[in-house]
């Protein structure tokens, strides 16, 4: 997929165009696919992604496993940064800080947010993605 959100603009656009990205998401990244994301919006700088609740994500109490969400925060954090920084540069994520505040029982929505001015001077750059419960219908 040469330009992300480029590509989530066109498809966001058409029926089903959302799901339709996900999926050439996943099939650019496989791991991603184990969590079967949802992209919702995507700009510069910033990511929002769902997730649905089903067995497969679920651990031995039937909750969502953290490292489930540990996989939507980096898809998040990822396609955020992936927008916002310039075509020369890459990233990889170097460090993954997680606090758990509840067991996550329910569909849920991951959210990252990065200033995008002056990206190019910093070589590493902290990032705060707040997963939380959202109902999907």
């Amino acid at each position: 997929m040469p330009n992300k959100l480029e590509a989530y603009n066109r498809c966001a656009k058409l029926p089903y165009g959302r799901r339709v990205f996900s999926a050439l998401l996943g099939r650019q990244a496989p791991y991603f696919r184990t969590i079967r994301p949802l992209i919702v919006e995507l700009r510069p700088g910033f990511c929002g992604l769902d997730m649905k609740k089903r067995r497969s994500v679920e651990n031995h109490i039937r909750s969502v496993h953290a490292i489930a969400m540990c996989n939507m925060s980096e898809l998040a954090a990822g396609a955020a940064l992936e927008t916002a920084i310039p075509k020369h540069m890459r990233w990889i994520p170097k460090k993954m800080e997680v606090h758990y505040l509840d067991i996550a029982k329910t569909d849920l929505r991951a959210v990252c947010e990065i200033p995008i001015d002056g990206l190019e001077k910093f070589k590493e750059l902290p990032m705060t993605v707040n997963v939380t419960v959202f109902l999907l219908i």
